[in-house]
């Protein structure tokens, strides 16, 4: 590149320049006029501060050398002395500019070479700051683009004015692509990187599943109908849970369509993949029951804490239910974020009977009662010897052939059972160190301060310090799958709300926190909560006028 060329074709060149890359025409511009001024600085001296200006209606260029105004000028190629520059401008102040005109110059080949780097360069990244400007908004989107090439199993894809990659994860299995084939495919991510956005698509992502039922369910678009959840086994089967906000339409119909047109048409999409629609229900239980269709479910037991659910299952449906390599269930618990538990009648059966045994064996270890009384106990419902200590005796000699006197018996000798092992478990509690103070706080019990003193845990300061996961436990989900972390009380049947208030008494006791830090957080939730529900209200206030 010259600078011999005219006006005129300075500016057709950055017209042309502009058309062809899609950018704005003042950003070629100032490229170019970045490009004149380093070629300047190569002529007239690095260490000039030059400003290049191209005039975008006329062409023509103005090359200055800026000299800043100084008390005491050092290096004279930067700077000019107050007292010079009031010489040319009366009116100059310290830190102001003084602009030198410099004559034009034509390029030598070096000089001309570096300009036109620095333009290549300043073009290519206002093209990559363009593309990032136009895809980082379509993150969530259905995009449309044609197969570019191939490259290790990555599909590079032509989206027109710029290139995405569906890597090979995000494939779904044995889709077999080739240069040329228009392909559909979700964005899930646009990144700015040295070598350009990055746009990455998917084809396996849970929500191109339901972008795809949007575009094929006007219900669904319209927010008539929801889609709650999805799971997905790319390329194989797939489960979504669907809810109406209309009672006059059925929603798992909706999306289903007339003979099916709508499923299958997204099921052609995603090569064949089954996808069973579930309808979408507040009740766990329900919901649960529901997602491991096409299997009968005849009991479900559900534990909120560990949020597990177990399911029974007559023993011909535990195939169906679990499916092919655990499929089914493995999609089930996905979509409904439980953790889902098979098991047949006869193993339910089974373990209900194992646990009757256990049950049976441990009143009459501990009340010292034949087999038969502790049977009987065991059957009533009764799991532990505190229930038998403190409950009614009513409730006990209400049993078929126990009386007042039988109750009476039996609740003292489980009292005297459980001081005996409350002595056992007191002492353990001395030999591990473990403080009398802690006993000041509600709920703890010498079984509780063993398994404290167990893990080192021997002082309020000690307890104060413990979050309600170290008691109760904790469930982590990776991968899909839910790991069951054990707490220091999780044998003991204590629960997170106790296990939160027993850790407030403690960081109350240790002087961690006030009563009037509690008082000011309860009236923060008070109000928090006060404010959602007056949200809430609000919204059905509306839905109900839109009605």
């Amino acid at each position: 590149m010259v600078v011999s060329a005219n006006r005129l074709e300075l500016l057709q060149i950055a017209d042309a320049v502009a058309r062809e890359k899609s950018i704005d025409r003042e950003i070629v511009l100032a490229a170019m006029a970045d490009a004149i001024q380093k070629a300047a600085r190569s002529r007239y001296g690095t260490e000039s501060n030059i400003k290049a200006d191209i005039n975008p209606k006329t062409g023509e260029m103005k090359l200055q050398r800026l000299l800043e105004v100084v008390e005491h000028a050092e290096d004279y190629s930067r700077e000019i002395p107050l007292l010079l520059a009031r010489d040319r401008n009366p009116d100059a102040q310290i830190g102001d500019f003084i602009a030198d005109p410099l004559p034009p110059m034509d390029f030598g080949r070096i000089a001309a070479q570096s300009a036109k780097q620095v333009i290549v360069q300043k073009v290519r990244e206002a093209e990559r700051d363009k593309q990032f400007d136009e895809y980082k908004d379509r993150i969530g989107e259905i995009i449309n683009g044609t197969v570019k090439r191939v490259e290790y199993g990555n599909v590079i894809v032509d989206l027109g004015k710029g290139e995405g990659i569906i890597r090979r994860d995000e494939m779904i299995p044995r889709e077999a692509m080739r240069p040329g084939d228009r392909v559909r495919a979700f964005v899930y991510d646009v990144r700015r990187e040295q070598r350009g956005p990055q746009i990455f698509l998917s084809r396996t992502h849970p929500q191109f599943m339901v972008k795809l039922f949007t575009m094929e369910v006007p219900e669904i678009y319209d927010g008539i109908i929801e889609i709650r959840s999805v799971a997905r086994d790319p390329g194989s089967r797939a489960k979504i849970a669907v809810i109406s906000n209309d009672s006059s339409i059925d929603p798992v119909g909706a999306c289903v369509g007339m003979r099916g047109s709508r499923v299958q048409a997204v099921v052609g999409e995603l090569q064949g993949e089954k996808i069973d629609i579930i309808p979408w229900s507040n009740d766990p239980a329900t919901f649960i029951v529901n997602a491991l269709q096409p299997a009968e479910v005849a009991k479900v037991v559900l534990d909120e804490d560990a949020e597990r659910i177990e399911v029974v299952v007559p023993d011909e449906q535990l195939s169906l239910a679990i499916g092919r390599r655990g499929q089914n269930v493995r999609l089930a618990s996905q979509l409904t974020g439980w953790d889902i538990d098979i098991m047949t009648e006869a193993e339910e059966s089974e373990r209900r009977q194992k646990e009757f045994n256990e049950r049976t064996k441990l009143f009459m270890d501990a009340l010292d009662v034949d087999e038969m009384v502790g049977q009987v106990l065991a059957s009533e419902g009764f799991a532990q010897v505190e229930e038998l200590a403190f409950v009614e005796s009513s409730e006990i000699s209400s049993i078929d052939g126990f009386d007042d006197e039988t109750a009476e018996e039996i609740q003292s000798r489980a009292r005297d059972y459980l001081d005996r092992l409350e002595a056992e478990m007191d002492a353990k509690r001395r030999e591990l160190g473990v403080e009398d103070e802690l006993y000041k706080i509600d709920g703890l019990n010498a079984s509780m301060l063993v398994a404290l003193g167990q893990d080192g845990i021997k002082t309020i300061e000690d307890f104060a310090g413990c979050a309600a996961d170290d008691l109760v436990g904790w469930t982590e989900k990776k991968n899909g799958e839910t790991k069951r972390y054990e707490g220091l009380f999780s044998k003991l049947d204590i629960s997170r709300t106790d296990a939160e208030a027993m850790i407030v008494q403690a960081r109350l006791a240790a002087g961690w926190i006030t009563e009037e830090d509690l008082a000011r957080e309860q009236e923060a939730l008070a109000a928090e909560s006060g404010d959602e529900a007056e949200d809430e209200a609000e919204a059905e206030a509306e839905e109900q006028l839109e009605g």
